[in-house]
């Protein structure tokens, strides 16, 4: 019998609605009947839809096997089954990696498989995959998917609530729309968001990032990342060693690893006063630690 295999997202305790699952585990369920969104194991068919109910950024994600009685939801791939079993978690790359290939599958046949592709949507709820490098994909509207996993591959998306996965190298990600969901595991990727409410996530080393909207949630878990952040509100880690983060933001918070510089804007009456600067592993600032700017220095934040 063919596994009926789906993804499924949880907060960074591996919980998810307040229950405590455990890799390799199976559960089941007595409660009848099972319902999407009511009752029952939740997963979703296509990654990247489970970015809907978990972002990019500071959750968990693993690959499920699903069985016994199954609904399915009306608006995307989500399902409701009696049994599941937390098969393995996948790290960023890889469910990035996992999600592309699912949508490289999915459009098989609109897909543009060779190098060079100029990909072009204006439509709502637009399904896009490339595999080639040097790829060109833009798509204007709303609820967009995009992936590529091809090398040095261009990305624009100006509608809202797009979800954008790259697993090649070089990758430049552009997005305008409001809560947009990025994510890159290539090296040396440039992504940028102007939206507000965006979840971006990136695992690849030399990424830079720069996101303007307001209350954005940037991840970085590649080494020498460089993150800019002009939106207020902003919640920006960096996990990888020797990154850079600076906001001009109201509102920052930010933390990171030994070696990383954070320099965060502060404000008073609305009105920017100076800067706060340290060094992650100097004058007592530590790791896995929120800051914020407060009377020139980086203070530790209240959660």
């Amino acid at each position: 019998m063919t596994e009926k295999i789906a993804y499924k997202g949880f907060d960074k305790n591996l919980m998810c609605r307040g229950f405590q699952y455990e890799i390799g585990q199976t559960y089941k369920t007595d409660q009848k009947p099972v319902r999407c969104g009511e009752s029952g194991f939740h997963s979703c068919e296509n990654p990247f839809d489970v970015w809907s109910y978990y972002g990019v950024h500071e959750s968990r994600f693993c690959v499920v096997e699903y069985g016994g009685d199954v609904k399915k939801g009306n608006d995307d791939t989500k399902l409701a089954s009696a049994e599941i079993t937390i098969k393995a978690e996948l790290n960023l790359p890889d469910f990035i990696k996992t999600a592309v290939d699912y949508l490289l599958t999915a459009t098989d046949k609109k897909r543009e498989s060779g190098d060079y592709a100029q990909i072009g949507s204006s439509g709502y709820s637009a399904k896009i995959g490339s595999s080639g490098d040097y790829a060109k994909i833009g798509s204007s509207g709303n609820y967009a998917q995009i992936g590529s996993s091809g090398g040095s591959a261009q990305i624009g998306s100006s509608g809202g609530s797009a979800k954008i996965g790259s697993s090649g190298d070089c990758a430049q990600i552009g997005s305008s729309g409001g809560s947009a969901q990025i994510g890159s595991s290539g090296d040396c990727a440039q992504i940028g968001s102007s939206g507000d409410y965006a979840k971006i996530g990136s695992s690849g080393n030399y990424a830079q990032i720069g996101s303007s909207g307001g209350s954005a949630q940037i991840g970085s878990s590649g080494g020498s990342a460089k993150i800019g952040s002009s939106g207020d509100c902003a919640k920006i880690e960096a996990e990888g060693e020797n990154s850079v983060i600076a906001s001009a933001g109201v509102a920052t918070k930010a933390k990171g690893k030994k070696g990383t510089w954070i320099s965060l804007a502060e404000y008073k009456d609305g009105v920017c006063v100076g800067f706060a600067t340290g060094c992650i592993g100097k004058d007592g600032l530590k790791e896995g630690v929120w800051y914020q700017a407060k009377d020139g220095n980086l203070c530790e934040a209240a959660q």
